[in-house]
């Protein structure tokens, strides 16, 4: 029920903004329904009151089909309202008054508008009298207020006083940084035997490895596990996920392009070439979930990967389906995951409560806890989560929430219901607003990596999140994520370099739960993909597609699509009905991935006037017309890894204009800005500007005094003063809210010019600096909150390593010296590594108080030598390099957990050369990190890769 409360009281709370912003106009567009408007206010109002105190006090139970009709009732009339408001924003606004007032009077405006206003208006009266008959049937039928429960009565739940009234933001934002290390899972050591590792080095036979258990046993976890430890020995490696739904040919496309983007990073960017899979020298494929696989299918998979030393780990339910895939016992394997023991059990509900910043007060008495999840992964660390962050409930209370037999047998395995219970018990007790935001998640794909900042800017653009204890929308939108990370709603796959989360998962089991109570509330209806759902019987608000066969293509074409307002596609736009871009109230449209994208496409998405979010990131669109001044609602615009180059002057008109993100990270192709942006004083809102190029003479930004991101990939400015401009601009603006700075210039004027700034900008957090810099600019030291320092061509110095070492911020360090720029300066500067000022880079004891990750890319690395007591908390090293002269000191790394080792080589007309100089160098390495007292624990992560594969 309490699912229920906070999806609604989410779109209610949306909803009352948008009324108040309508009525707080001056001059009303919909004249003599001012009433109706206050009316219908007054009435939600009143509503979210009541689904709040519902929410609070758990009144009404999940069995009172009464409360349930009501609260359809005020959903379905919420969503009616909320459609008709951001209709007549479409219809009326869309007819640019201002403009018709200028050529004409406005008794002409008025008659032009005539119809839409009285239609409009007729739709709010009709709404007005549902508002008021709902009201009426609460009071008829006996849908009492919410009680508080008396705890003299037994009842499990605390008292009302005792429940969180909603979630404090503040007190929940969470400034620790983590980078992601590897961790044994707990009990799977055990299925690791020799045969095993015997098995997947065999590289002379390929062979498939079969785990099976029921959900939530650890399957996942085993055979990511297995990927981590011996993934490095293959020259490329994929993960995919299949279903009975699943296309074959897509299965095969998707393992393609992840092996041979991953060969051709460096050089494409993480682009496929079209590469067939029968010439790789490798694969090892893993956490398949095939929960149906046909015969015929697999043996299509199987027989498209090399008969010689492919390895594949298949994940599944179904004891049927791993038989089917491991047949040949001579190649293949089987494993059966068991729960875990009492004793694993609580090692891993300890290691999972201390993830989620749970209380040693709390821990000491949670015995009954983790023994009564019945030694299931899944359900150990969701409970951990729910206990974690409720350090005021009694763990009393919540075994009996959970489990309510009080004869319950700690030692019996929990079947599959109890777990749907523990995890459907952990959604409910979550705040309200937080729970909108999990029932979100059902948009993306089973297996699929969601990126943090695309979820959380999704999350702003539908309302979700406000502004609220003195913090801006973003930072509200972040606590919101990393408590679900808390709650283990979503685990974290990959952190970035500065420590945050960058990309997460969601279990299957989670995701299934999800899934059912968005389409049960029809707050978001999924077609395709992994789930088999009934098409939606009613209006589809919210539209994932996630299939691109044809029979999807027409179970979307049957859905009553006119009130959608978000719209999210994946792999392919073939699968989107005719004319599906001409929805009149679409507020967040994501295509990112998506093929199939044409000039028509465009044009559409420029009709599209309510559009808050567009992310074309990834597809093949190559122009953005004029007409996009129509989207004077647009936010978010998302065009990276695109073929779109340059933005249209009309993008100047676009005041609420919040994010631009555009170029490609890894090739530096940078987004060309219309000079007119910089003398545009309106677009005050603007706060990340990333992948762009300044040219022209234009480089003023002073306007822009809520930019927090400036990534400039080109600067192409012409005259010296344009320059001054642009630093005097960074300068200003680093004392307004500018954190995060990245600049690319092959001159050396703009370093010489940022040297002379009259005080650095020392609210930044991030800064990359791509230059040739022999010698830093003193003010970099200053920078006493910088968390991420990224250095491209610039000369790896002893020197400049004591500079950096004083920055007590300093996360994530990187040097690099980019192959691709062998102009004679960068030349001279990577010989120069070797020859100064002595044959060896020396980390110097001392400072770098707080550093975690440590990179050092270039051509040519010369000795690495670190003093003892330096970097007394990196836990990550990465070297990426043709040569290396060693390392010394890496055993003095006490905190190191993780180094990560890339060998670039030249393509030969004999690669068993270079496999045998390869084997060499990690041998040397590992005896290196590992020093002469065998003292360093830490993985060593070992990859080799060919350029101009």
């Amino acid at each position: 029920m309490e699912l229920v409360v906070g999806a609604s009281e989410s779109t209610v709370k949306s909803l009352l903004g948008k009324l108040g912003g309508l009525l707080a106009q001056e001059y009303s567009l919909i004249r003599g329904v001012e009433g109706d408007l206050h009316f219908i206010n007054d009435e939600l109002t009143s509503m979210q009151a009541f689904l709040r105190q519902l929410g609070e006090t758990g009144g009404g139970r999940v069995d009172d089909h009464r409360v349930r009709d009501w609260m359809k009732q005020i959903r379905d009339i919420t969503y009616d309202i909320e459609d008709c408001v951001d209709d007549s924003a479409n219809r009326i606004h869309g007819l640019s008054r201002d403009v018709c007032c200028y050529f004409l009077s406005n008794s002409v405006y008025e008659v032009l508008t005539w119809w839409p206003r009285r239609d409009v208006a007729a739709k709010i009266a009709s709404l007005k009298m549902r508002a008021q008959q709902i009201g009426e049937r609460r009071q008829r039928y006996g849908v009492e207020n919410p009680k508080t429960p008396d705890p003299a009565d037994g009842s499990d739940k605390p008292p009302a006083s005792s429940r969180k009234a909603g979630f404090d933001a503040a007190s929940n934002q969470d400034p620790s940084l983590e980078l992601v290390v590897t961790k044994e899972p707990v009990g799977l050591n055990k299925y690791m035997d020799d045969a095993l590792k015997n098995w997947i080095a065999d590289k002379d036979k390929a062979g498939v490895l079969a785990i099976v258990g029921y959900g939530g046993v650890g399957k996942t976890s085993l055979a990511n596990s297995l990927y981590r430890e011996f993934g490095d020995q293959f020259d490329q490696r994929a993960m995919i996920t299949v279903s009975q739904t699943s296309d074959v040919d897509a299965i095969l496309k998707n393992i393609k392009d992840q092996v041979t983007s991953h060969n051709n990073q460096e050089q494409q960017g993480g682009h496929s070439d079209n590469r067939l899979l029968k010439g790789l020298r490798g694969v090892m494929a893993s956490q398949t979930h095939a929960q149906c696989m046909g015969e015929a299918t697999w043996t299509k998979i199987r027989n498209s990967l090399p008969e010689k030393g492919s390895k594949v780990i298949v994940t599944t339910r179904f004891q049927a389906v791993a038989t089917t895939c491991a047949r040949d016992p001579n190649s293949d394997h089987s494993r059966e995951v068991k729960p875990l023991d009492l004793n694993e059990s609580k090692q891993l509900f300890t290691q999972a409560f201390d993830e989620s910043k749970g209380t040693k007060e709390v821990e000491n008495i949670l015995e009954n806890v983790w023994k009564m999840c019945g030694g299931l992964p899944l359900a150990i660390v969701t409970v951990a989560g729910l206990v974690a962050c409720n350090p005021d409930k009694l763990p009393l209370n919540i075994c009996s929430s959970l489990f309510p037999e009080s004869t319950r047998d700690a030692k019996k395995e929990v079947n599959q219901e109890e777990v749907a219970r523990i995890i459907s018990h952990c959604y409910n007790d979550m705040p309200a607003e937080i729970k909108t935001c999990s029932l979100y998640l059902s948009i993306f794909p089973k297996g699929h990596r969601i990126g943090r900042k695309r979820l959380t800017r999704r999350w702003i653009a539908e309302g979700f999140v406000f502004e609220k204890d003195g913090m801006s929308v973003e930072e509200v939108a972040e606590t919101y994520f990393n408590h679900l990370i808390r709650r283990k709603i979503v685990r974290a796959v990959k952190h970035s370099s500065s420590g945050k989360v960058k990309h997460c998962v969601v279990h299957d089991m989670i995701l299934e739960h999800i899934v059912a109570k968005a389409a049960e509330e029809n707050f978001i209806t999924v077609v395709g993909g992994h789930w088999f759902m009934q098409p939606a019987s009613s209006k589809v608000r919210r539209l994932s597609l996630q299939g691109s066969d044809a029979k999807r293509s027409k179970d979307t074409e049957k859905m009553n699509l006119t009130h959608v307002r978000s719209l999210t596609m994946f792999d392919n736009l073939n699968q989107l009905p005719s004319h599906s871009f001409r929805f009149g109230i679409v507020q967040v449209l994501d295509l990112e991935g998506c093929k199939g994208f044409r000039k028509q496409h465009t044009k559409e998405i420029c009709e599209m006037v309510l559009l808050k979010y567009l992310s074309l990131r990834g597809t093949d669109a190559k122009k953005l017309h004029n007409t996009i001044k129509n989207l004077l609602k647009l936010e978010t615009l998302d065009v990276r890894e695109t073929k779109i180059v340059e933005l249209p002057k009309a993008i100047c008109n676009l005041e609420r204009l919040v994010n631009i993100f555009g170029g490609n990270k890894i090739t530096r192709q940078a987004l060309k800005l219309p000079d007119e942006l910089m003398k545009r004083t309106k677009m005050r809102a603007m706060r990340v500007l990333s992948g762009v190029e300044i040219a022209g003479e234009a480089g003023v930004l002073h306007h822009l005094t809520e930019l927090r991101k400036l990534a400039i990939y080109k600067l192409n400015i012409k005259s010296d003063m344009a320059l001054k401009d642009l630093l005097s601009s960074i300068w200003y603006l680093g004392g307004y809210s500018l954190h995060t700075l990245l600049i690319e210039d092959e001159s050396p004027e703009l370093l010489q010019l940022m040297s002379s700034l009259p005080s650095p900008p020392k609210f930044l957090t991030a800064l990359e600096l791509s230059a040739k810099i022999v010698k830093l600019p003193d003010w970099i030291a200053q920078l006493d909150v910088l968390n991420k320092l990224t250095l491209s061509v610039t000369a790896l110095r002893t020197d400049n390593l004591e500079d950096l070492s004083k920055l007590k911020a300093l996360f994530s360090l990187t040097f690099s010296l980019a192959p691709s720029k062998q102009d004679p300066e960068t030349v001279t500067m990577i010989q120069g590594n070797r020859a100064y000022p002595k044959a060896d880079i020396i980390i110097p004891a001392g400072g770098f108080e707080k550093l975690k990750l440590l990179r050092f890319s270039a051509p040519f690395l010369p000795l690495l030598t670190f003093s003892r007591k330096a970097m007394e908390h990196l836990q990550r090293l990465e070297l990426r390099f043709s040569m290396l002269e060693g390392l010394h000191g890496v055993e003095f790394l006490e905190s190191l957990k993780e180094v990560h080792l890339s060998l670039r080589m030249k393509k030969q007309d004999h690669p068993e050369i270079n496999e045998k100089a390869a084997e060499h160098i990690k041998k040397w390495i590992e005896d290196d990190i590992t020093g002469s007292n065998g003292s360093s624990k830490a993985k060593i992560i070992f990859d080799q890769y060919y350029e101009g594969l």
